[in-house]
């Protein structure tokens, strides 16, 4: 197994190097790196259903490192998603299915767009929010239906990123213990040696924001399985894994170099590079028992999927109000007419403060809406968004329906995002 494991992991190496390498551009040296995690990740933790990405109850992996793309769409071609071997080849190309930076709507099983660092970061915040208060609103002591993660990649340029640091605060503040972020700390940007621009402690600083820390060797896949699960088990708040990584593992002249951080390595450098690995210099070339290995994803899928419809069921019968409020906020259809409840404002030569009047409006839609969440950037008396008959969504209550996002406007739209990209919540 040992082998066949480390096969499966250079196999996500070179499939990410030829990607890049056959577009002449891309970032090649951050797939390299992260390949041990990922993989420990993508095979060992993650529940999901590559037949069905959009199966309700699946965990969710966002690489807010988006530069590091073809990591994720090797991924998503070996476990069994509908993403051919001829996208992996069209890497950047216009048309193709694989574009620089995911983008979510285009490929099966990206979930949100990342571009510009510390916005995938940010978003998935917003995501575990959903997942907490979906969990909240729909489950019971004897069926806890929804009780999927929310797993993230990121990078040094994430975490320099303003809007991340928001966005962390906020998760820790609010004991996000389904929020799980692997960090691919490997000491390299563009210019060269983070040493040049940061230098903080990280995991102290997230420390202070109340998330729980652990540093791992990324290399050493055995240290990043035992990680994970301390990460799981930790359900008060978010988690970071700070993965040392060597930028461009495995190649013999550029790794641990900002040579492989936005460029591909040359023809040369491939052939040396996949003689380290020991595997065939062969474009986009992958073993069938490789395929195998990582095509078991598919049963494993189905699965799983197949043993929570069964609970789904079991919610019906049992508590058929909690399961029409799920099909309500699945469906996201009003079933009243909105129109018929909106209050009438007569002629003022004044006129009425827009802040009332929506206010006025808020209050008599709002529990009306199915999976709203309302909120405000610490301004919820000024602009009066605090609408009749919500709750305050805290860590003692998480089926509310109304955020404090504290004066962190940024973090509040990236948020917002990721509430709506996880579906089931209207922020």
């Amino acid at each position: 197994m040992s082998n066949l494991e480390q096969r499966c992991v250079d196999t996500i190496r070179t499939l990410s190097i030829d990607g890049v390498q056959k577009a002449n551009s891309g970032h090649p040296g951050m797939p390299m790196g992260m390949a041990d995690a990922a993989f420990v990740l993508w095979t060992e933790f993650l529940n999901h259903n590559p037949s069905n990405p959009n199966w309700l109850n699946r965990d969710r992996f966002i690489l807010s490192a988006g530069h590091g793309s073809m990591l994720l769409y090797s991924l998503l071609h070996l476990t069994g998603y509908d993403l051919s071997l001829d996208e992996i080849k069209s890497f950047r190309q216009w048309g193709s299915k694989t574009p620089g930076h995911p983008e979510f709507g285009l490929t099966p099983g990206v979930e949100t767009t990342t571009g510009p660092l510390g916005q995938g970061f940010s978003t998935v915040v917003g995501m575990a929010i959903a997942a907490l208060k979906l969990a909240g609103t729909i489950n019971t002591d004897e069926n806890p239906l929804f009780d999927h993660t929310i797993y993230g990649i990121v990078s040094d340029g994430d975490l320099m990123e303003g809007v991340s640091h928001e966005a962390a605060s906020i998760a820790g503040h609010q004991k996000l213990g389904n929020l799980i972020y692997l960090y691919d700390d490997n000491n390299i940007t563009i210019d060269g040696s983070t040493e040049l621009a940061f230098t903080e402690d990280v995991p102290a600083r997230f420390r202070a924001y109340g998330w729980h820390t652990i540093v791992v060797d990324g290399h050493d896949r055995q240290a990043v399985r035992i990680a994970i699960k301390e990460a799981q088990a930790v359900s008060d708040k978010p988690t970071l894994i700070s993965c040392k990584t060597t930028i461009g593992f495995g190649s013999p002249n550029k790794q641990g170099t900002s040579g492989v951080h936005g460029a591909p390595l040359g023809p040369d450098e491939v052939s040396l590079t996949k003689k380290a690995y020991n595997l065939p210099d062969e474009a986009f070339h992958i073993d069938e028992e490789v395929l195998e290995f990582f095509r078991s994803a598919k049963d494993k899928g189905l699965e799983l999927e197949s043993g929570w419809n069964h609970k789904l069921e079991q919610l019906k019968e049992a508590n058929p109000d909690r399961y029409e409020t799920l099909m309500a906020v699945t469906a996201g259809k009003v079933s009243v007419d909105i129109d018929a409840l909106l209050p009438h404002f007569p002629e003022n030569a004044k006129g009425l403060a827009t802040r009332k009047s929506s206010s006025m409006v808020l209050d008599a839609v709002a529990p009306h809406i199915p999976g709203i969440m309302g909120g405000s950037a610490d301004l919820g008396a000024s602009n009066l968004t605090e609408f009749k008959e919500s709750s305050v969504f805290d860590p003692t209550n998480r089926s509310g329906d109304y955020f404090n996002y504290g004066v962190r406007e940024h973090a509040m739209g990236a948020i917002m995002n990721g509430m709506s990209l996880h579906g089931r919540v209207r922020p």
